[in-house]
């Protein structure tokens, strides 16, 4: 019907493409133990900013108990939280905040992280979520 309107796409981008190009970070497998049923992906940015590296524990020594796993998981818990007071209000699109240690800087300290969760069509227009920063799309 947009066909119609507009005429045919000049190109597309799709999240497959997203994911093989690392611009979604597949999360599928480790939200399912959370309670996620439909495949999750997360930006770039989301992972960029939960990934905590030997190179972030290298400026960070005194960050202690930071982890990659630790920290998906906080994510994630918040997340499925978030999801299934989304899905009882009927919305599409929910944000919520997760305590986090900066990776970027020298603080040492948690501060609020606030994510945006958006359940959306996939590639076939079958339902998906994707986890990301405010003012991504």
């Amino acid at each position: 019907m947009i066909d119609t309107f507009w005429g045919d796409p000049i190109s597309s981008y799709t999240r497959a493409q997203a994911l093989a190009d690392g611009v979604l970070v597949d999360l599928t497998a480790q939200a399912r133990p959370y309670g996620f049923k439909i495949p999750l992906a997360c930006t770039e940015a989301v992972w960029l900013s939960v990934q905590w590296t030997e190179a972030t524990e290298a400026r960070k020594p005194d960050a202690t108990g930071q982890s990659t796993d630790g920290r998906l998981h906080d994510v994630l818990s918040l997340a499925r939280m978030a999801a299934q007071g989304a899905a009882q209000a009927g919305a599409a699109v929910v944000e919520f905040e997760a305590l986090m240690v900066p990776v970027d800087g020298r603080a040492t300290a948690p501060r609020a992280q606030l994510f945006r969760l958006v359940v959306s069509g996939g590639d076939r227009g079958e339902p998906v979520l994707t986890l990301m920063l405010p003012g991504e799309d």
